[in-house]
């Protein structure tokens, strides 16, 4: 089937074909932002099919028979279930709407069939909100819903050829006199948890992990996209303070490290268990954090925290290791308070039976990694865990070690010696092949420790209040055990890459070619633009994405309710429904009641022709009354017949106005005045 290109003058072409063309280009842009999630078939069929409607509109052609249409739905069909291995759930299901909705184009013979692709246009809208909610999305979608909205408008203008400028505007305020509802409905509906429980299905991204490998967290650094952002409320602690502990990783099979399963199950309370033994001291740091959809059950707040935040949706709990862990994945955007004491301890102070899994080694790893400990013990034979520590990051400090993003690929050729290549051979490497090896060692020297994950440091200056974490903060650092102290925070990437950790300079990846050519010539602009985008991005998270329960609930009390309730709520909703429907009303009987301003035009113009003897009835248009006066009145009259002729014009014509011309209806009954004066 061949498809033949055509410059398009929307002006001359029939009503019909017009409007398939338009449909055709809101269709393909809703189905757009789709194409990621689309298989390649079925994005290459709906773009087929589209263009085989448009060149068929194009030629006034007639459309296929409904048995072809039933065979590539089939097909389409046939395929959706060779992709998926179903044809149920959010990926087959947004796969066989695209594909309907695109088919349903070829039976466009009747409004009915249009109204079905403006059904299935909407549905669409509303399934990329499965996928993404962001503020790109929304507002592509919001021009997807525009272009619906003037395509039904066109639909119920059988009459002429309405220009899409006059029905776009139409649609335009038809949605701008839905927005009050629409803002009011969302401020006052009560807060549901996710209707939908498939939006994370098949969804890969990067972040934190219940698991690390040798350069795992380097791959998550790759990401410059937003963590969390945090709003502190008073001080705002240095960056070298500033560490959100995620997973907390113990057991190690000689190549991942993953959490004791013990740990996941003990100390289930809403305060830190007495066997985590935390001692805090001076004041708490407060603050408001607004995390992105993790995709884990433990929340990276700031170390360290001694009671849950009130996490909505979520039931929290406390671990033995700090950590603070939700009662299922965080799949979702959410917002909270907490408060966390950056001068800690914690932990046993003396030695105990539960921490000998903190000493464990797999046999047969790593070998010469171990006998590098050896020597280290034996040239500090009395020295404690802290010494031990200090003494090996002189190591790293004077050992020729390189902190890069890019230290590639440990262990390839040898697993079980992939610490001895990063320690004692090649000495390139990220946060976690430092952390890494720095807990072998401990452990190898007798000494209790692990590997934390989580996040270290915040961008420097704030972006519309909120202190933005990004994924390329990932972090991986160790804690060992020191009697009479407890656990220790160690950070051997602080010894290699201090500004790492003291001022928060990330290692950043290359650029792509828009960035660097534009951070070539203004870095300030490009980080001006950043700032920017990121503040809108904020404020839409915090004002629409985030709005919860907790914030109607204040707007009833800013509203004077002392203490509000979901039937104060559904109270207000309901009032002020009905009050809005009430206005409706009125303003329809209003409505009725007034007199179409082209009706009192005619009505002027009548009253100014019988004055001057002329019939006028209602039925009579301005181009017929316009030849009863040059008939009537001859020459005289001339400037009377043209002036009719542009009413007629006016009103008629392709580029009709949408009001009548006021000065022309009075000039119109001045000149008729002056000519019954003048007879």
């Amino acid at each position: 089937m061949a498809l033949t290109l055509k410059v398009i003058d929307w002006r001359h072409l029939p009503r019909d074909a017009r409007d398939t063309l338009f449909l055709l280009c809101v269709i393909a842009w809703t189905v757009l932002p789709h194409v990621s999630h689309l298989p390649l078939w079925c994005s290459l069929l709906t773009a087929a099919v589209l263009l085989w409607r448009a060149q068929l509109a194009l030629n006034n052609a007639a459309l296929p028979g409904r048995w072809v249409v039933i065979a590539v739905l089939l097909l389409a069909a046939g395929l959706t279930f060779w992709s998926y291995r179903s044809l149920l759930g959010k990926e087959p299901g947004v796969t066989m709407a695209v594909t309907l909705m695109a088919l349903k184009t070829l039976e466009l013979r009747a409004r009915r069939d249009a109204f079905v692709v403006f059904f299935l246009g909407f549905f669409i809208v509303l399934t990329h909100f499965l996928y993404s909610q962001s503020l790109p999305v929304a507002a592509a979608m919001l021009v997807s819903v525009w272009g619906l909205l003037t395509a039904l408008v066109l639909a119920h203008m059988p009459v002429g050829q309405p220009g899409l400028r006059q029905a776009s505007a139409l649609a335009a305020r038809t949605a701008l006199f839905g927005a009050p509802i629409m803002a009011l409905m969302f401020v006052l509906f009560p807060r549901l948890g996710p209707l939908w429980g498939v939006p994370q299905d098949g969804v890969a991204m990067t972040g934190l992990s219940n698991s690390m490998r040798m350069g795992s967290v380097a791959e998550i650094a790759l990401d410059d996209g937003v963590a969390l952002r945090v709003r502190f409320r008073g001080r705002v602690p240095p960056q070298e303070a500033l560490y959100f502990r995620g997973p907390v990783l113990a057991r190690f099979d000689g190549i991942e490290w993953r959490p004791l399963a013990n740990e996941a199950v003990s100390g289930a309370t809403r305060t830190m268990t007495p066997r985590a033994q935390l001692q805090v001291r001076g004041e708490p740091v407060r603050y408001e954090m607004t995390l992105e959809p993790l995709r884990l059950s433990v929340l990276p707040l700031l170390e360290a925290s001694a009671i849950a935040p009130e996490v909505e949706g979520y039931r929290v709990s406390a671990r033995d290791d700090l950590r603070w862990v939700t009662d299922r994945p965080v799949f979702e955007r959410v917002r909270f308070d907490a408060e966390a004491y950056t001068d800690f301890r914690h932990g046993p102070a003396r030695l105990s039976f539960a921490l000998r899994d903190y000493v464990d080694l797999p046999v047969g790893y790593n070998p010469r990694t171990l006998a590098w400990a050896a020597a280290l013990r034996e040239a500090h034979p009395k020295a404690d865990a802290s010494e031990l520590a200090e003494a090996i990051y002189t190591h790293i400090r004077r050992g020729g070690y390189r902190y890069t993003l890019e230290p590639g690929t440990y262990g390839e050729l040898n697993p079980e010696a992939a610490v001895d290549e990063f320690w004692l051979d090649r000495k390139l490497g990220f946060c976690e092949h430092f952390a890494a090896a720095f807990v072998v060692i401990m452990r190898a020297l007798e000494v209790p420790a692990r590997v934390v994950t989580g996040y270290q440091g915040t961008d420097s200056r704030p972006v519309d209040g909120y202190y933005v974490v990004r994924q390329s903060s990932a972090h991986a650092w160790a804690e060992y055990w020191q009697e009479n102290v407890g656990w220790m925070r160690a950070d051997p990437t602080a010894a290699v890459a201090p500004d790492r950790i003291q001022r928060h300079r990330n290692l950043v990846p290359t650029p792509g070619v828009m960035a660097s050519a534009l951070g070539t010539m203004s870095p300030a602009l490009l980080a001006q633009l950043r700032s920017g985008w990121e503040a809108m991005n904020n404020r839409w998270n915090q004002w629409v994405l985030s709005y919860s329960r907790g914030q109607q609930l204040d707007l009833m009390r800013n509203l004077g309710f002392n203490s509000p309730s979901w039937e104060d709520l559904a109270l207000l909703l309901i009032g002020a429904l009905s009050s809005l429907a009430m206005a409706g009303a009125l303003w329809a009987w209003w409505d009725r009641r007034r007199v179409d301003p082209w009706v009192r035009q005619m009505e002027r113009v009548r009253r100014a022709l019988r004055s001057l003897g002329i019939a006028a009835a209602s039925h009579d248009a301005p181009h017929t009354l316009a030849g009863r006066v040059r008939a009537a009145l001859g020459a005289d009259a001339s400037t009377l017949a043209e002036m009719l002729d542009s009413i007629d014009r006016q009103r008629y014509s392709r580029a009709a106005a949408s009001r009548p011309d006021s000065q022309l209806t009075r000039r119109f009954a001045a000149t008729a005045r002056q000519l019954v004066r003048t007879r």
